[in-house]
């Protein structure tokens, strides 16, 4: 297996490597408040370590991001079956899902930029359809990451992608990432079962520790005794982003005071997981010296629903041969 490493800069010299496996980030580097420029998700030095088990650092993942509960759904009067890798539950695409993909890369004609591409096959993983994917990955003068998506399948199938880039803006991966300040523009969260798994209604998050609709940090409450952060150690929640309509609305912003950098999260998707890396255990190596500790990162991985092919109230997440699946989430880097 060949690992290709593709570069894109802009003019302010931001820049990012991807991967051709799994669509993986391997690196983003923008500058702090100072001007210096430093890698600001977690990885790997070595590519060779993402053939290795890893816990999704930076890839693309599908075919359904998230859990599945009991590995389960039912499409058309058919039940499918895929594989519970995660408990009793499908995770992330099943044992081989798109993040241990090889993509085709080619570089955009029109737009700063890369294009991936992949086919899932009738069957791979269990799920139905030939399913032909395409992501690009687009860096603009505003230094803005752009991940665009599309779909297309030949048979009615699920789908749920998307971005699981660990973020830590202090850019020194020996730190935990409780001192950035988030902001979610979200008033409901799902709460979950005790395997993760949501309960099929929506929370508001008021008077709770997932209340981010004013800008605190992630540290804040994370401790704070309260069953659905014992579910998951710490956030490992969907929160239901304020977008009525569907478009590309800012779901959220970080800042991390001490370096002054800042990301604000675009999306046309119903949902945010945010995930602060509780399951890190010190034993992967990081990219700055030591390992990677609890919480030495966070995700903002917008979505679908989990376990929404089982959940009628929420959002559809059915392709049909007749549709073209498209969405865009946008992370916009900048400093103060």
């Amino acid at each position: 297996m060949k690992l290709d490493v593709h570069k894109i800069q802009n003019k302010n010299g931001l820049s990012i490597e991807v991967l051709n496996l799994g669509g993986i980030i391997r690196s983003i580097k923008t500058p702090d408040r100072k001007g210096v420029f430093e890698d600001v998700v977690l990885g790997f030095q070595d590519p060779k370590h993402y053939l290795e088990e890893h816990p999704y650092f930076g890839a693309i993942v599908g075919r359904f991001a998230n859990r599945i509960s009991h590995g389960k759904f039912t499409l058309e009067g058919k039940e499918y079956s895929l594989a519970q890798n995660n408990g009793t539950n499908h995770l992330h695409g099943g044992l081989s899902g798109f993040d241990k993909a090889i993509w085709k890369v080619e570089p955009l004609e029109n737009e700063n930029g890369i294009q991936l591409s992949y086919t899932s096959k009738d069957g791979e993983e269990g799920y139905p359809g030939n399913l032909s994917v395409t992501v690009a990955y687009v860096l603009t003068d505003d230094n803005t990451l752009k991940v665009k998506y599309q779909a297309q399948t030949d048979k009615t199938t699920v789908i749920n992608l998307t971005q699981h880039s660990y973020f830590n803006l202090s850019g020194d991966f020996s730190k935990q990432i409780l001192d950035h300040e988030l902001l979610l523009h979200a008033d409901q969260y799902l709460p979950l079962d005790s395997t993760q798994i949501p309960e099929g209604y929506y929370q508001s998050v008021l008077d709770t520790p997932f209340d981010f609709s004013t800008s605190k940090t992630i540290g804040r409450d994370i401790e704070a005794k309260n069953e659905q952060l014992e579910i998951g150690s710490g956030y490992d929640h969907c929160w239901v982003i304020n977008n009525p309509n569907n478009q590309i609305v800012k779901a959220a912003e970080v800042y991390h005071p001490e370096s002054g950098r800042t990301m604000d999260v675009y999306t046309d998707q119903p949902g945010m997981q945010l995930y602060t890396a509780n399951f890190l255990d010190s034993t992967l190596p990081s990219k700055t010296g030591g390992t990677y500790g609890s919480r030495s990162g966070f995700c903002v991985e917008t979505q679908y629903f989990p376990n929404a092919p089982n959940e009628p109230n929420f959002p559809i997440t059915i392709l049909k041969p007749s549709e073209t699946f498209t969405s865009e989430t946008w992370f916009q880097f900048s400093v103060k």
